[in-house]
């Protein structure tokens, strides 16, 4: 763990220390067309949206079309497999979440391998997930909950998908407290809250951003954040650990891979303007907006700490009772 602050802290400060981008000429003849950014999970999702943002600042930046293109399904294989076999001269990226690279590789067999078929270029922003209740609910934190579903009602929740960080979570919840909890997986985050809010599940997972705009709402009650930390945009929202849940403090993130082999001058230009455009004043704002520590680090930096979290993440799978997809 203290390994593990470390390239967060040397991630932060570097950021901070950053210069802030201008029009900065590209390196060597990159990007020479249009650029291709797949973000994880369905179009006008959470990192639908942030890499949106992240397109336009690198657009003005290049003076290039930069392109979201979606490809939702099967928890990010889909996306992610497409990023893998896709030209490795940076003109495609993925922008994602652990459950691509960490989480589903460890739980069954992938058609790429996270390691060796992707670039890692910089980690933007780390956070976790809420479980969260409709705003009628008469809990106000996980304590509550638990306690209130001590009667031995059958309980739904609903997350992202399979293996996502919200389902290991949720499992987790379930062996710890011995409720009768059952998982169910949609294709959106968007499409889980639906359901939420129509009454046909008891609870669900949300990531910050979407969280704090239905808390906001007068639509949601957040009752706690995974990760080692609270969230800087919901900073009343107590993490697992202050109410005494153990095994929660996995921290989430959001990356960017390019396809394996990238030349160096290709990853030296897409690591500069990533990390240059995440310290830059409104995307700060619009990461901790969004419930995300803004951090930026080296793609070393980042190869580490992802191949960090797999033993985490397996000791996460392990204790939470999930052997593979549902």
């Amino acid at each position: 763990m203290m390994k593990r602050r470390e390239l967060l802290l040397t991630g932060a400060a570097a950021l901070v220390a950053a210069p802030l981008p201008g029009r900065a000429q590209p390196a060597g003849a990159f990007p020479s067309r249009v650029i291709r950014m797949v973000p994880f999970g369905t179009a006008g999702g959470p990192i639908d949206t942030l890499a949106r943002v992240y397109a336009d600042k690198l657009q003005a930046r290049w003076g290039q079309p930069v392109v979201i293109d979606a490809k939702p399904g099967a928890s990010g294989i889909i996306a992610a497999d497409f990023v893998a076999k896709a030209p490795a001269d940076g003109h495609t990226v993925f922008f994602t979440l652990p459950l691509t690279h960490v989480n589903v590789p460890i739980m069954q067999k992938t058609p790429y391998d996270p390691f060796t078929d992707f670039t890692p270029l910089s980690m933007v922003a780390t956070g976790g997930p809420m479980i969260v209740g409709r705003a009628d609910s008469p809990y106000g934190n996980v304590q509550e909950f638990v306690a209130g579903g001590k009667g031995g009602k059958r309980l739904h929740y609903g997350t992202w998908g399979n293996g996502s960080a919200a389902h290991l979570f949720g499992e987790l919840l379930t062996r710890q407290t011995g409720l009768d909890m059952v998982h169910v997986p949609y294709k959106s985050e968007a499409a889980a809250h639906n359901d939420l809010f129509g009454g046909q599940l008891d609870f669900a997972w949300a990531n910050p951003s979407t969280a704090r705009g239905h808390v906001q709402a007068g639509k949601m009650k957040a009752w706690a954040v995974a990760g080692s930390r609270r969230t800087p945009g919901m900073p009343e929202v107590p993490t697992f650990a202050e109410q005494g849940y153990k095994g929660f403090d996995v921290d989430s993130w959001i990356g960017v891979f390019g396809p394996a082999h990238l030349p160096q001058p290709v990853q030296e230009a897409w690591v500069t303007a990533l990390r240059e455009v995440t310290a830059m004043p409104d995307i700060q704002q619009r990461l901790l907006g969004y419930g995300f520590v803004p951090l930026g680090n080296t793609p070393a930096q980042f190869r580490q700490i992802f191949k960090d979290d797999y033993p985490r993440v397996s000791e996460l799978i392990k204790a939470a009772g999930v052997t593979g997809p549902q």
